[in-house]
C-alpha cells in the first residue's frame, strides 16, 4: 500500500473527512496567500523503560490532528487543533485569513511529487509484542550485570513510532507520507569504592525493531556502554589549555550540527542574524571542508521522503572545499531569499509551523588515514570520541561541549582517558582551524534528536576523523 493511499485511509476513510469539502476550505482559507498547506497528522508513539531491575515505565499513545498555515509574505498566519472534522478547518481557515485581509498574493508553485520510498511503512510499535520488548530490557539488564561485578546500576529503554502524515495546498495536490521511527537506549553505571562513571550507547532509524532484538545487536550496544564506563572509572582529570584536538568519526559530528550547522538554516541568513549571512560563495573553512546535507539517505533518523511542507528531501551541499555555497531552506525563506527550497521545512508536530531544520548533517571524507592524523600530534592534544551535553549560540555559534570519551595525546600516542574535559570555542571560527581530515567519515548510530525554537526533530549527524589546532581545552587537572 503507498504512503498516499495510506494516509488517505486514515484522514478521510477512518476519519470521516470528506475530500472535496477539505480540499475546498483549504483553497478558500489560502485565496490570497503566497503559499500555505493544511498539514493532517496521525501518531502512534510507545516507551518502555526498564531500571533498578524493574520495568519502571511504560506509556502508549495516540494523537492526531491538523496545522493550517497561510503565508503571506513575511508574515505567516496559523491555526491548529488536536480533532480532525471539517468544522475546526474552516475556523482555522478564518483564524489564518487575517494574514491576507488587505494582501493580495500569488500562490507558489506545487512540490514536484517524489516516487523515492525512504523507508518502510511499517508500524514498528505492532511488529513486536509487548511483552517481547519488556523481556528484552530484562535480558539487557541481566547480561550487563553478568559482564563486570562492577556494574552497579543498568538502564535501558526502547522507543517506537509511528507517524502518518498528509500535506495538502490550495487546489488539492496533496502527498502522504508514513514515517516509521525506533531508538534503543542502554546506560551502564559501574564503580569501585567511592567512585562511580556511567557509559551509554543508542541506536535507532527508520525501521522496525527486528534488527535490533538480534542478541548480537543488543548485546553490542551493552557492551559499548560498559566498555564506556569503565575507560571513565580509570580516567584521569582533564588538562585545560589551548591544544590540538582530534575528534573522532561519527557522534562527534554533533559539534558540527550544533555550532555550524544551524547558522546555515536559511531562516538565520534571512534575518542576517547567522555569522554565515552574506557569505555565499566566500571562504568560510579551510580547504578540503565539504559539508552536505542529506535527507534522502535510506532508513536513517534524520531522513524524510518529503518534508513537511511537501517538498522532496534533496542531498544539499552546504560548503564546498571550504566555500560556502548552500543554505538551508524551507519554501518561505526560499522564496524570500530568491533561493530554492531545499526540503528542509520541517515541524515536530500539527501543532507547530515549519521552519529550516536539518536532516542529516555531516562533513565528507578527506585523504588522511585516521592514525596518521593520531601520530601527527607532538606534544599535548585531547582525543575526543564521544560527547554528552553543550550548549551553542546559534547565532554566534559559541559552544561548550562536554566530552563523554576523551584521551590525552602524547607525542603522537594515545594516553589515558581524561575526565572532565569540555571543548570551548565558536563555530565558524572552528571551521578555519581543521587541519586534517581523516577518510573514515560515517553516521551516528541513530540517537540525534535537534530542538529549535521549542521544537524537537529527529537527525543525524556524521564526520570523519578530524584534527583541529588551537582549541581551548576546559579541564579539571
Amino acid at each position: 500500500m503507498s504512503d498516499q493511499v495510506l494516509a488517505d485511509r486514515l484522514f478521510f476513510t477512518d476519519a470521516g473527512l470528506d475530500r472535496r469539502s477539505v480540499e475546498g476550505l483549504v483553497t478558500t482559507a489560502l485565496a490570497d496567500a503566497d503559499d500555505g498547506e493544511l498539514f493532517l497528522e496521525y501518531v502512534q508513539s510507545e516507551m518502555l523503560a526498564f531500571d533498578d531491575g524493574r520495568l519502571k515505565a511504560a506509556s502508549f499513545d495516540v494523537t492526531q490532528g491538523f496545522g493550517l498555515r497561510a503565508v503571506a509574505g513575511e508574515a505567516t498566519g496559523y491555526a491548529h487543533a488536536s480533532v480532525l472534522d471539517e468544522a475546526a478547518i474552516k475556523r482555522a481557515g478564518e483564524a489564518v485569513g487575517a494574514v491576507t485581509r488587505g494582501y493580495s498574493g500569488e500562490m507558489a508553485l506545487t512540490p514536484m511529487q517524489t516516487n523515492a520510498k525512504l523507508y518502510d511503512d511499517l508500524n514498528p510499535i505492532a511488529g513486536v509484542a509487548f511483552e517481547t520488548k519488556v523481556a528484552l530490557l530484562s535480558e539487557i539488564d541481566a547480561y550487563a550485570r553478568a559482564k563486570d561485578p562492577r556494574v552497579r546500576q543498568v538502564s535501558a529503554s526502547i522507543a517506537g513510532e509511528w507517524r502518518a502524515v498528509q500535506i495538502i495546498r490550495a487546489g488539492g495536490a496533496a502527498i502522504g507520507d508514513v514515517r516509521p521511527l525506533v531508538r534503543v537506549n542502554v546506560t551502564v553505571m559501574v564503580g569501585e569504592g567511592d567512585r562511580q562513571e556511567t557509559g551509554s550507547h543508542g541506536m535507532g532509524g527508520r525501521v522496525g525493531f527486528d534488527r535490533f532484538i538480534e542478541a548480537a545487536t543488543w548485546q553490542g550496544a551493552v557492551d559499548e556502554a560498559l566498555r564506556q564506563a569503565l575507560v571513565n572509572l580509570a580516567s584521569v582529570p582533564a588538562p585545560a589549555g589551548e591544544m590540538p584536538v582530534v575528534l573522532g568519526p561519527g557522534w562527534p559530528g554533533i559539534l558540527l550540527h550544533e555550532a555550524i550547522g544551524h547558522g546555515l538554516e536559511g531562516d538565520f541568513n534571512r534575518k542576517g542574524t547567522s555569522a554565515f549571512a552574506g557569505l555565499l560563495g566566500q571562504r568560510v573553512a579551510s580547504p578540503g571542508v565539504t559539508v552536505v546535507d542529506d535527507g534522502t539517505l535510506p532508513d536513517r533518523r534524520g531522513s524524510i521522503t518529503v518534508d513537511d511542507e511537501g517538498t522532496p528531501s534533496q542531498r544539499t551541499v552546504l560548503i564546498e572545499d571550504g566555500i560556502l555555497v548552500g543554505y538551508l531552506q524551507d519554501r518561505q525563506n526560499a522564496r524570500l531569499m530568491g533561493m530554492q527550497p531545499t526540503g528542509n521545512g520541517r515541524r515536530q508536530s500539527h501543532a507547530h509551523a515549519p521552519m529550516p531544520r536539518m536532516t542529516n548533517t555531516m562533513m565528507l571524507d578527506g585523504a588522511h588515514d585516521p592514525a596518521e592524523i593520531i601520530a601527527s600530534v607532538k606534544g599535548r592534544g585531547l582525543y575526543a570520541v564521544n560527547f554528552g551535553g553543550g550548549q551553542v549560540d546559534i547565532t554566534s555559534g559559541k559552544f561548550v561541549f562536554s566530552a563523554a570519551e576523551a584521551y590525552l595525546i602524547e607525542d603522537g600516542k594515545i594516553g589515558p582517558a581524561v575526565k572532565g574535559a569540555t571543548l570551548i570555542g565558536n563555530g565558524p571560527d572552528a571551521l578555519t582551524k581543521v587541519r586534517m581530515i581523516g577518510s573514515d567519515s560515517r553516521l551516528d548510530p541513530g540517537i540525534g534528536t535537534c530542538g529549535k525554537d521549542g521544537q524537537s526533530v529527529p537527525v543525524g549527524v556524521g564526520q570523519p576523523t578530524l584534527r583541529l589546532d588551537g582549541l581551548t581545552v576546559g579541564g579539571t587537572a
